[in-house]
Formats: structure tokens, sequence, C-alpha cells
């Protein structure tokens, strides 16, 4: 079932897909891969037979004849055929570095033999190894250290209060 499109619109994304095409027999660009031959074929066959060339309404506008990423697809082929290549990140503009960027080499600061009269770095102690401890014994250490008092203390008293919910 074929959707209701601009017949301006299919007839735009046809003449896009045939002007493609046509510029890659030319030769201006690199020749296109099997993939991409097939991929402009199949498109401008569904535009012609359904008058859209994608039905998942999520991937395009329902009144357009290709979808965004068949569109860019599409722009990507015709830079292709043209002899433009991909498009690319890099900067335009005063921005974009012209030169190589200057790199610091760190071998530069050193000096290769040390003064005779510099003082010696000093070692730090030897780190010791870790030992294994029970629990006991660490609870048993600090159990001097909690006051007498504070151990003798009782539990807190808790109180039923009359009434609530339960009650009928």
């Amino acid at each position: 079932m074929a959707r209701d499109i601009d017949e301006r619109k299919k007839r735009k994304a046809l003449r896009k897909l045939r002007k493609a095409a046509a510029l890659a027999e030319q030769g201006l660009g690199p020749p296109l891969s099997d993939w991409e031959t097939q991929f402009l074929e199949e498109v401008e066959a569904r535009i012609e037979t359904y008058g859209s060339a994608f039905h998942d309404l999520d991937k395009g506008g329902s009144d357009e004849a290709l979808s965004a990423l068949q569109q860019v697809k599409l722009r990507e082929i015709d830079k292709k055929a043209r002899g433009k290549g991909k498009s690319s990140f890099k900067q335009k503009g005063t921005l974009a570095r012209k030169s190589t960027p200057r790199v610091r080499q760190i071998d530069d600061d050193l000096e290769l033999d040390p003064p005779e009269s510099a003082p010696r770095p000093v070692q730090a102690p030897p780190i010791a190894t870790p030992q294994l401890v029970s629990v006991r014994a660490l609870k048993q250490a600090a159990a001097p250290s909690i006051s007498a008092k504070a151990s003798a203390k009782a539990r807190p008293r808790l109180r039923v209060i009359d009434g609530g919910a339960d009650k009928d």
C-alpha cells in the first residue's frame, strides 16, 4: 500500500538517484561498489513501485520519498561519483592546523651524567609485608579500650503502647 507522497518529492529523489548513477558511469571518481550500485537500483525501483523507498515512519517523514539514512547514503554516493570523496571531520577555516604540531622532546631537559656533588636520592624504607589477623584477635585488642561503664550498660527497654489498628 503506497503512501501519499508529493509527486515533486518523488521526481526529485528519482532525479538524484539517476544523476548519481550517471555520474558514476562517467568515471570521474572511484568506481562504485556492488553494494552502492545495488542500493541505487533498489531504491529507484521502490520509489517507482510504492512512491517511497521506506515503510517505517520512524525513519523519515510520512511525505518523504527517502528515509533520512537513505538521503545521507545517496549524498555520499553522489560525492563519490563526482570524485569529491567522503566528508570528513576536519576543521575548516583559520582554526585548521596548517603545519605539523610542535612537540616537546622530554629528553632535551635531562642531563645524561649527574654531577658528582649532587645529593644522592633517599631510599624509602622497605614496605612491611601484610599479615593475616583473625577477627577474634582484633576484638580482643580493641576490648580494653572500651570503658567498663559502656559495656555494663543494659539494653534499652521497649514498651508497648495500648491502642492502634489491632485493637477491636
